[in-house]
């Protein structure tokens, strides 16, 4: 299968490009050519900026997998540029979507953020993230019909990955665990691995819709406790650092974010791994000498 994969080259991105290829498709990347440019030498590569993006002006694919999408005058000129030259086109969005942030269950169709009277389009601020990824989900439905998906994740864990790093080096170097987030605070995330593998099956088959992809919900002390376990003799934990990592308020004004039905996503082959499976590999990781990345904010 013949895919364009919009980023490519950071995070999450490194996983869906290796996912293709070790699958035996055909894969371009666009980007700007400035984050690990020697990563994949023998992929096809275009290179332009999302605001301008006149290397997508030629050429056809069976699917585009749209990792780099933020902001809304960006994904809506590639909308145009590739709406009669692709098969599928799969957004990664974000659970950051959902109007309520308390709300227990919420399935896809449960409301979502409106648009800001006179927000700009080409201009992003973190207020603006949720209704951006809610208007790109919507301006896309609108270019590709049911030849779209729209994949809301939220923590994205594993190699290359920032999400719970300081927990994969600590168990590494038999450091204490820190976490600023309640022990009873729910909490919800993906494996990069499982994630790609996801974003790919959308594409390849062709599932239309929005999912919610990510796993079970428990609480930080249980996933804290499953994590441990890998170790024979972990560090302890610490419930009190400044929160640097997860930005997840104590007063329970964001629970219903990590508490989402995955049923969708299960339906359409979503696979999921095991918390000890996820801890042990970013572990073993970064024993062997990778260094997670920082937070992105």
């Amino acid at each position: 299968m013949k895919l364009l994969v919009l980023g490519g080259t950071k995070n999450l991105g490194r996983h869906v490009v290796e996912a293709a290829l070790r699958d035996g498709h055909d894969v371009t990347l666009f980007n700007r050519g400035r984050t690990n440019p020697s990563l994949f030498p023998s992929v096809r590569r275009l290179i332009g900026d999302r605001s301008a993006p006149d290397a997508l002006a030629t050429g056809e694919w069976d699917g585009v997998i749209d990792m780099s999408g933020l902001l809304v005058h960006d994904v809506r000129r590639g909308a145009e540029l590739l709406r009669d030259r692709v098969g599928h086109y799969t957004y990664m969005s974000s659970i950051a979507v959902y109007a309520s942030k308390i709300t227990p269950g919420m399935t896809e169709d449960a409301p979502l953020l409106p648009w800001p009277d006179g927000a700009p389009e080409d201009h992003f601020t973190m207020d603006l993230y949720g209704p951006s990824k809610v208007r790109c989900e919507s301006l896309l439905e609108a270019h590709f019909g049911e030849r779209t998906s729209a994949v809301r994740s939220g923590f994205v864990v594993g190699h290359y990955n920032p999400d719970f790093g300081n927990w994969g080096e600590a168990l590494a170097h038999g450091q204490t665990l820190e976490c600023a987030a309640r022990p009873d605070q729910p909490i919800q995330y993906i494996d990069a691995r499982d994630l790609a593998a996801f974003l790919l099956r959308l594409t390849v088959d062709r599932i239309p819709g929005p999912f919610n992809a990510v796993g079970p919900s428990t609480t930080m002390s249980t996933l804290a406790d499953a994590w441990r376990s890998v170790e024979p003799d972990p560090g302890p934990m610490d419930w009190s650092p400044a929160d640097d990592r997860f930005h997840l308020p104590h007063d329970g004004s964001n629970d219903g974010t990590f508490q989402l039905d995955n049923t969708r996503a299960l339906t359409a082959g979503l696979t999921l791994r095991a918390d000890e499976e996820i801890a042990r590999d970013y572990v073993v990781w970064v024993q062997d000498g990778n260094i997670p990345p920082p937070p992105p904010h």
